[in-house]
């Protein structure tokens, strides 16, 4: 099984949990991790199950302006805030949206956001989620969400859980592939 894995981040939270992520689908499937930027339809393609992660912004995916916000807010005097490489380019909303159809290929949606009820803090999984049935994905799992502090840090324990989650998927997709 080849998995891709492609992510959108501004402060390098989502990026961490993709790399959790990866590490915990081990040697059960070949792994492929790629930023927004530079996640091509021949990858997509090219992968049986793609896993898909952004951060929440504004209760959902980011836009161009909350990506603006988000670095400015880097940029600020005293900001403890360290930018991705790629965090002003395309964001996965405009990468969704210029996905190729897909016939049934498995999906998995996930979200970095603040720690929270989701009906206050809003999840770009569920977005992900919305925009991958729309391109003819089918989702393998529920969209799910690791947490961060007001503080933009992961909360302790949220890349062991990641891992934890990606081993519980590919057994999963590998007992019934």
């Amino acid at each position: 099984m080849r998995t891709l894995i492609v992510y959108e981040s501004m402060y390098g939270n989502t990026r961490r949990v993709a790399e959790a992520i990866a590490d915990g689908l081990g040697q059960r499937t070949e792994v492929e991790i790629a930023p927004i930027g530079q996640a091509t339809a021949q990858l997509v393609a090219q992968a049986d199950l793609l896993i898909v992660g952004a951060p929440t912004h504004i209760h959902g995916m980011s836009s161009a302006t909350s990506r603006r916000g988000a670095a400015a807010d880097a940029a600020k005097p005293g900001s403890n805030l360290h930018l991705e490489p790629d965090a002003e380019a395309k964001g996965v909303r405009e990468w969704l949206a210029g996905l190729p159809k897909s016939q049934g290929k498995a999906a998995i949606a996930f979200d970095t956001r603040i720690k929270g009820p989701s009906i206050i803090t809003g999840r770009a999984s569920s977005g992900i989620a919305k925009a991958l049935r729309g391109h003819g994905f089918t989702l393998a799992s529920e969209p799910e969400s690791f947490l961060v502090t007001s503080q933009n840090e992961l909360v302790e324990g949220e890349l062991e859980r990641a891992r934890e989650w990606a081993e519980s998927l590919i057994g999963g997709l590998v007992a019934v592939g």
